[in-house]
């Protein structure tokens, strides 16, 4: 949760006019903006990934074709949260999520140290990658898109993917593979050439659903609904506001990063979520977040206590913005 005071002088009146006038801006804005975010040759968005990590999806993600290190990133934060110690009721082991039989056979010991060891992220996230790759190559014959048949076999196995000629009518399956390449464009940075993301067309709408939450009392774990009295938290705001524009967004703030392309901070347009996060590096400390509404500002449900407000967005914690996407 973000603690930090409006800005004395800036009557709660004014700021509304002054946003309603940037709304309109957004769709205006976008004649002089170039658009798309795009992949570029491999490359990972600026703190997408958490340092500590950042080296070996960027290294790793070019092993083969069907693979690139957003991919990889993106699979890896759906698999585990970035988690080295993470493990699932289904006994599957850390940030890659194997279960103990199929690493027995393709995990590898990848820093050198005598030890194929899961819970390494040094070792699993090669093993990811090496995995990937394998499994590329045994479905490599299956119709459909070679990259989500690879992925669906790391979820499902091989032999479904086979078996059904492509991505098996599995609903987690199918859930896995659509969640990890709608994530994979917020992963990798945009091409060198660009200078601009497209705004979003629905942004005004998210705005406008915000700026008319204004005075709502902040509660922890809200999502507007009728049994939380129409309150939010600053999550549930902001996923309630790009709903209602019918852009379905993760619930809580660290995911939500993932949501769409990265603008900088020169580039914000009314609608952009903004990020707050307690370690720069590391996408996954992300404590807080907004909606952007222009002039530095943002609408936000700021902590227990507050309500729903304005509320500058330059601050220390500042960690970077996403432009939602839909899909």
């Amino acid at each position: 949760m973000r603690k930090v005071a409006l800005v004395g002088g800036l009557g709660l009146g004014g700021l509304a006019l002054f946003v309603a006038l940037l709304v309109v801006g957004v769709y205006s804005a976008a004649a002089g903006i170039v658009g798309g975010a795009g992949k570029n040759g491999g490359k990972l968005a600026k703190n997408a990934v958490p340092a500590a990590y950042e080296d070996l999806v960027q290294e790793w993600g070019n092993l083969c074709d069907e693979l690139s290190p957003a991919l990889l990133a993106a699979q890896l934060n759906q698999e585990s949260g970035w988690n080295p110690s993470a493990q699932s009721h289904a006994a599957a082991q850390g940030i890659a999520q194997f279960i103990p039989g199929t690493w027995a056979v393709h995990g590898i010991d990848a820093n050198g140290d005598g030890v194929a060891d899961v819970w390494d992220p040094e070792d699993a996230i090669p093993s990811a990658a090496t995995y990937n790759c394998s499994l590329a190559s045994y479905v490599r014959d299956v119709p459909g898109d070679p990259v989500e048949n690879m992925l669906a076999a790391y979820n499902a196995g091989p032999y479904a993917v086979i078996q059904y000629g492509g991505v098996p009518p599995y609903t987690e399956t199918q859930n896995y593979v659509r969640i990890i390449r709608a994530a994979e464009e917020s992963f990798a940075a945009p091409p060198e050439d660009q200078q601009r993301l497209a705004p979003s067309e629905l942004a005004a709408g998210a705005v406008h659903f915000a700026q008319d939450k204004l005075g709502t009392p902040y509660l922890w774990g809200g999502n507007g609904t009728p049994e939380h009295d129409g309150r939010f938290d600053c999550s549930g705001l902001t996923k309630a506001a790009y709903e209602a524009v019918g852009i379905e967004l993760p619930r809580v703030a660290n995911d939500q990063w993932a949501s769409g392309p990265h603008p900088e901070r020169d580039e914000l347009l009314p609608g952009d979520l903004v990020f707050f996060a307690n370690d720069l590096t590391d996408s996954r400390s992300i404590h807080h977040v907004g909606i952007y509404v222009g002039g530095g500002y943002m609408i936000d449900a700021p902590y227990t206590g507050a309500e729903i407000r304005f509320d500058p967005i330059d601050s220390a914690d500042y960690f970077g913005a996403t432009r939602p996407t839909a899909g």
